[in-house]
């Protein structure tokens, strides 16, 4: 064996010293690493500054300070949040040598909720703070209102302009901040008023008796159609405020839903010290599904946790007691599960953690044991006392849990069914997909096709190696409007589910291990029925495939409107506004014509592969959802029984659509 010669690295060594070391200083860090802090450089961090700011504001209601915050997307794509609290203090911090405010604003880690004195409990996800914020903003102003004074101080990047100054008198309270996100971090400054309204009226929910107020100055009311909340405001007005708190917002939830009862049900209480205040609102409907929505000090814990755990076994174990001693379970001839008790449940639960722990991928998922104990002492002794002071609903409830047992052991053998096809090779797949060659599922894509049509454009626009087509033949079942049989049942979700490969579990959980392709892309025509199509896929996947979105293997391809052409010169265009403009560079309306895609089918193979599927040239929207219990109620509102909902819900969010290329 041939011994490797000893390289004299002398100089390399030299070259690597501590000089070489960088150790960056909070704020720098903030700014070197942002996606650390925020989660990304795009819509989601830059929307998720205003949630940091806004829960300080949200950390004073906690405490009763503050009872309004108002929310400003001005017109040069800066925000500003306002308050009626107490105002960040201004004095000069003993042990740091400068104003409070100052600290606050440019010290990781610095703040008031750190002491339990001053906030029992607070929000905030990360505890990353307005001081990251301040740090990704170009520019950030704080006004404090405060023993009858305004103060005032400014930054860039993190660093105070000047000191904390007194610029005026005042009878107000509270603190006002504005910034301007830093284009040089962010991939776009754009705010959506849309996803900052979903998130400030979820917080009006969970923090009953606050006023919140959301303004957008880029929008003149006498320009828009929409009905603006202020008649007084010349700019487009929001305003999100709720008395009944969880009650309400379960009926928000389940307003294109039909309820089984009414009023939901309301539980809450503490644990026996006083602490870890526990609220929950129930509401059963007549859909199939599952919807519970779980909150920690106002942090959305989508991956559940032990306050989810206590409220399941004790929903579980409290009907079900309740049942066998009213003889109502005598000739029920199957058992019973867990997931029977929820089927058609609609359930907030918030609970209030002075030191919460959070575990998971996303840290979103409660660790506190003690928690679940306290969930399950209190909803198992108030729910008890509802079932036995109402018994017609109790009954009512108990049924529902009987046709859900019978359903899930008729949906099991259909279920059954499907699976086996799905795990045979070859043969066992559906006859209209044409697969891909390779069997490496990371590079693999199946694509999700509207109609025949379209289906045979598609095949031959692929590239075979990586990319398998799947033809749907129309519209798929509308499953919101279905239960488990006939959704195992309908031919073309049988053809999905079997295509992908997954593995659904005696629990109706998706397992992604033999996933057969790492990217599902849907890709319908640019019309309204291709819209709906692509509504009714998302419709499944949201409620019974949902580890794929989870998994971020969901996609929606983004096929062009328009093809522009003048002389040898040609555009593809995904907008109006990318069309005008691509009329007037490429010599005019005399001269550019204009040919508007209606569907897949009308172009040829090469130009499909040209826009759509080329991964060097297309564009894919990918699909995540950031707030589930609005994507619930987004989902039930369109595809649900209710007419009114739908339509109310299409004219009040039509200003917002838009394609994204």
């Amino acid at each position: 064996m041939q011994e490797t010669p000893f390289v004299n690295q002398t100089d390399e060594v030299n070259d690597y010293s501590a000089s070489n070391i960088q150790v960056l200083e909070g704020i720098e860090h903030v700014r070197k690493r942002p996606s650390m802090y925020i989660g990304d450089v795009g819509e989601r961090g830059l929307h998720h500054c205003v949630y940091e700011v806004v829960d300080n504001s949200i950390d004073e209601a906690l405490a009763g300070h503050c009872s309004e915050i108002t929310v400003i997307i001005h017109a040069d794509n800066s925000v500003s949040v306002r308050d009626n609290g107490r105002g960040i203090p201004v004095d000069v911090h003993e042990k740091e040598g400068i104003s409070a405010l100052e600290l606050v604003m440019t010290r990781l880690g610095a703040g008031g909720k750190f002491d339990k004195d001053t906030y029992k409990v607070s929000g905030g996800l990360h505890g990353v703070g307005v001081s990251c914020v301040n740090a990704l903003s170009s520019l950030c102003t704080v006004m404090v209102y405060r023993n009858n004074k305004i103060y005032f101080q400014s930054y860039s990047k993190g660093v105070a302009k000047e000191k904390v100054k007194e610029i005026g008198e005042t009878t107000e309270r509270g603190t006002e901040t504005r910034f301007y996100p830093d284009d040089s971090i962010f991939n776009t400054v754009d705010f959506r008023f849309d996803t900052l309204a979903s998130r400030l009226r979820e917080l009006s929910f969970l923090n009953k008796g606050v006023k919140i107020i959301l303004v957008d100055e880029r929008e003149d009311v006498s320009q828009i159609e929409s009905k603006s909340d202020d008649p007084n405001s010349q700019f487009f007005t929001k305003i999100f405020y709720s008395e009944g708190g969880l009650v309400e917002y379960v009926k928000y939830l389940d307003s294109s839903r039909t309820p089984l009862h009414e009023p939901p049900i309301y539980v809450s209480g503490s644990a026996e010290d006083g602490g870890t205040p526990v609220e929950i609102a129930i509401q059963y409907n007549s859909s199939y599904n599952e919807n519970i929505h779980s909150y920690v000090n106002n942090i959305n814990t989508h991956e559940g946790g032990t306050h989810v755990i206590g409220f399941k076994k004790a929903l579980t174990r409290t009907l079900k007691a309740y049942a066998e001693n009213q003889g109502l379970l005598k000739k029920v001839k199957i058992p019973i599960s867990g997931d029977d008790f929820r089927e058609g449940l609609t359930c907030i639960i918030s609970v209030k953690v002075a030191e919460p722990q959070f575990e998971g991928q996303t840290k979103t998922k409660l660790g506190n044991s003690d928690v679940a104990g306290i969930v399950e002492t209190i909803v198992n002794k108030q729910l008890a006392y509802y079932l036995e002071e109402n018994p017609k609903i109790s009954q009512k409830i108990v049924q529902k849990v009987i046709l859900a047992a019978e359903a899930r052991f008729a949906a099991k053998k259909a279920r059954e069914a499907v699976q086996k096809r799905s795990n045979l090779i070859g043969g066992g797949l559906p006859g209209k997909l044409a697969p891909c060659s390779s069997k490496n599922p990371d590079e693999c894509e199946l694509y999700l096709v509207e109609g025949d049509s379209a289906g045979g454009s598609a095949k031959q626009a692929r590239d075979r190696r990586f990319q398998a087509i799947l033809p749907l033949r129309g519209k798929i079942l509308n499953v919101e409007k279905a239960n488990r049989v006939q959704i195992y049942e309908n031919e073309e979700i049988r053809n999905i589910i079997t295509a992908l490969g997954v593995v659904i579990g005696a629990d109706e959980e998706v397992s992604l291990e033999k996933l057969r392709y790492s990217k599902l892309i849907i890709m319908t025509d640019a019309d309204i029925d291709g819209s709906h199509i692509r509504t009714l896929l998302l419709t499944l996947l949201y409620r019974y495939m949902p580890e794929l979105i989870q998994a971020g293997n969901v996609y929606i391809a983004m096929p062009p409107l328009y093809l522009v052409k003048s002389g040898k010169n040609q555009r593809y265009c995904w907008t109006e506004e990318q069309r005008e403009l691509a009329v007037r560079e490429l010599g005019g309306d005399n001269k550019a014509h204009t040919q508007r895609y209606k569907g897949l089918g009308e172009m040829n193979p090469e130009q499909l592969w040209e826009t759509t599927m080329d991964p060097e040239k297309r564009t894919f929207l990918q699909v995540s959802i950031e707030n589930a219990a609005e994507a619930d109620h987004i989902f039930s509102t369109l595809m649900g029984d209710e007419v009114a909902p739908r339509r109310e819900f299409i004219e009040l969010n039509a200003k917002y659509a838009r394609i994204d290329a």
